[in-house]
C-alpha cells in the first residue's frame, strides 16, 4: 500500500519523467531485451533493434499506462482493469516479466534523474511499479 508520501513521491518523480515518458518506457524495453532475452518471445513479431520504431510505440503504450496510474493511485485496479484484461486473457504474458521491466524502468529512471532519484523516491517508485504490477496480474488468478 502506497504511503501518502510515497504518492507524493511518485507524482513528483513522474511529473518530472514529463515529455520523456514514452522515450524512457522505450529505453526500458530495450533494457529489458538486452537483460532478460526470454522476455522477447512475446514480441516476436517487432523489430527489436535500437530504436526500433515498433519498441518505441510500445515504449509509449507503457508509459500511457503509468500515467494514467499516477493519476489514479487510489484506484489502481478500476484504472488499469481493461489492461489487466489484455495482458492476461488475451496476451497471456508471464507475470514475472512485469517486475522485470519494472526492474528496468527503475534503472532508466535512475539513469536519467539521478538528481532526483533518491533512496525514498526509489523505494516510493518500487512500490507503486509493484502495486501496478499486482493490479496487472490479478486477474491470472
Amino acid at each position: 500500500v502506497l504511503s501518502p508520501a510515497d504518492k507524493t513521491n511518485v507524482k513528483a518523480a513522474w511529473a518530472k519523467v514529463g515529455n520523456h515518458a514514452a522515450d524512457f518506457g522505450a529505453e526500458a524495453l530495450e533494457r529489458m531485451f538486452m537483460s532478460f532475452p526470454s522476455t522477447k518471445t512475446y514480441f516476436s513479431h517487432f523489430d527489436l533493434g535500437h530504436n526500433s520504431t515498433q519498441v518505441k510505440g510500445h515504449g509509449k503504450k507503457v508509459a500511457d499506462a503509468l500515467t494514467k496510474a499516477v493519476g489514479h493511485l487510489d484506484t489502481l485496479p478500476d484504472a488499469l482493469s481493461d489492461l489487466s484484461d489484455l495482458h492476461a486473457h488475451k496476451l497471456r504474458v508471464d507475470p514475472v516479466n512485469f517486475k522485470l521491466l519494472s526492474h528496468c524502468l527503475l534503472v532508466t529512471l535512475a539513469a536519467h534523474l539521478p538528481g532526483d532519484f533518491t533512496p525514498s523516491v526509489h523505494a516510493s517508485l518500487d512500490k507503486f511499479l509493484a502495486s501496478v504490477s499486482t493490479v496487472l496480474t490479478s486477474k491470472y488468478r
